[in-house]
């Protein structure tokens, strides 16, 4: 007698015993709840299944496969063929203790069944972390974000248009955006469903799905609500983490020396968040309230410069304020003036302002007194941040015609270029190691730092000059615009954006 036949009759005892419904096997495309199949994929040295339980509507999926990493997915995957915009959430609970930690139970949107194709998923693993892990295009090497909530009970994946949005239940229980979004075209139709990876492939691991809910989403005309994620990137993977997220507009993370916590600004405000899962907490700066997105930590971690808008012409100056909170003292009188860097030694600010017309670079001694003109080129010249060892000062200047890195010594002379690219590329900052620059890159053609683009925080190696792709995001202004290096330089700092629509965000 086959093993086929075997299963067969197992499964018919079953579901006579337990009113059960289960199927097996490598490719069979039979349905199964609310799916249309369920297989394999990629490469499993012990044959996935899937149990639904009708009374319950339970799906109880066992799952094999090395991993669902790299340029490559092994497990098993109950699916539905769908196409347009389509949503997926679900409750997920592994069965039994012990396994390996990284053993995956996803929500998946996936281009094909290979092995290796484009895909999405919000995957919770066996140790609680929970991540948007996604490959574009197929065959890529697969990057995550990971979600703040460890383990949340519901999770959500959205696609609308070319975006995918991933949803986590917070600690009231009800679905909140987890931060973590991608970009990722789908042509024609596309496969969604629920699958188990084992991440051992001589091992069977097996999760229950339960309260399962598919929905074909309707095109969104109403209000759109935008949701800003702090986020960091671990340099030597690419993995990025949520710190924060919320239904607000924040901007431009600042590490502390200390590594200890980020400050970014809000609403005119500044903010401390502390890097514990505790809530941000405001830093007072009064009366300089319309304070932007130019602001830093000085070197010895006792202040603060701001860039604030508060006087009654309403034009950007900089001040310096215990980081602690307090009144701020003013630096520069000109305006509009918008700080960019602390000289290692704390003496120095570095700074971008518009005097006749023209946008520079100006130092100005951090005490107060007269400011140094370093840049005279035609159009703007913006973003200066001195390297660690206090010998150069990058910034980014339009003076090739479109938006590049160059760098100088503190003087202004020795102006040289860095970079030549066809991007046009902002905010170089410098690692304190000094092995890395970071920088901000937009698509060829567009003018200025706007928000809400397509863009890719970009790395180079600053002994090769090798330069690679260390995100990609929808952000711009705001991502960042200023120092958010981790002090060990192992981390960066930033913030990514979303438009979700207003029943996403303010779901019960």
């Amino acid at each position: 007698m086959s093993a086929s036949i075997v299963r067969s009759i197992g499964k018919l005892g079953i579901i006579a015993l337990f009113a059960l419904v289960p199927f097996a096997g490598v490719s069979a495309a039979q349905r199964v709840g609310i799916f249309e199949g369920h297989q394999d994929v990629g490469t499993v040295l012990h044959a996935g299944s899937v149990q639904y339980d009708r009374g319950k509507q339970t799906y109880k999926v066992s799952g094999s496969g090395e991993n669902m990493w790299f340029g490559i997915d092994d497990f098993h995957f109950v699916w539905k063929k769908v196409s347009g915009d389509v949503a997926l959430a679900s409750n997920i609970d592994f069965v039994g203790a012990g396994g390996n930690a990284h053993r995956k139970a996803v929500l998946m949107i996936r281009q094909t069944l290979d092995g290796n194709s484009a895909a999405v998923d919000i995957a919770v693993h066996g140790s609680g972390l929970t991540s948007l892990q996604y490959r574009y295009p197929a065959g890529a090497d697969t990057h995550e974000v990971e979600s703040n909530v460890l383990p949340p009970r519901t999770v959500r994946i959205e696609k609308r248009g070319d975006f995918i949005y991933a949803f986590v239940s917070g600690k009231d229980g009800k679905l909140q955006p987890a931060g973590a979004a991608t970009r990722l075209p789908l042509s024609g139709d596309f496969y969604i469903g629920i699958g188990v990876c084992a991440h051992d492939k001589d091992a069977v691991e097996k999760a229950v799905f339960s309260n399962v809910r598919f929905e074909q989403l309707s095109p969104t005309e109403g209000r759109r609500i935008l949701v800003s994620t702090l986020e960091t990137v671990t340099i030597a993977s690419t993995d990025r983490h949520v710190e924060y997220v919320a239904a607000a507009h924040f901007e431009a993370p600042n590490w502390s020396p200390d590594g200890k916590f980020l400050v970014f600004n809000q609403d005119g405000g500044l903010r401390r968040l502390a890097l514990d899962g505790s809530e941000p907490a405001p830093i007072s700066t009064a009366p300089q309230t319309q304070c932007n997105n130019d602001h830093g930590i000085s070197p010895d971690g006792q202040f603060l410069a701001i860039s604030d808008s508060s006087g009654d012409d309403r034009k950007s100056r900089v001040y310096v304020v215990a980081l602690a909170g307090g009144t701020p003292r003013q630096i520069t009188r000109n305006a509009p003036s918008y700080w960019h860097g602390w000289s290692p030694d704390g003496k120095t600010l570095a700074f971008t302002g518009e005097r006749g017309g023209n946008f520079d670079i100006y130092t100005i001694p951090a005490a107060g007194g007269q400011e140094t003109r370093l840049t005279t080129a035609v159009g703007l010249d913006d973003g200066p941040e001195y390297s660690p060892d206090g010998a150069s000062i990058y910034f980014n200047s339009e003076r090739t015609g479109h938006m590049q890195i160059w760098r100088m010594k503190p003087d202004g002379s020795e102006q040289e270029q860095v970079i030549s690219d066809e991007s046009n590329d902002w905010f170089p900052h410098i690692s304190p190691d000094r092995q890395w620059m970071v920088f901000l890159a937009y698509e060829k053609g567009v003018n200025g730092h706007p928000p809400d683009k397509d863009v890719e925080l970009r790395l180079m190696s600053l002994k090769d000059k090798q330069v690679h792709v260390l995100a990609k995001l929808f952000g711009g202004q705001g991502t960042i615009n200023v120092p958010s290096w981790s002090p060990d330089s192992k981390r960066l700092a930033f913030v990514s954006y979303e438009y979700l629509p207003e029943e996403s965000v303010t779901r019960k």
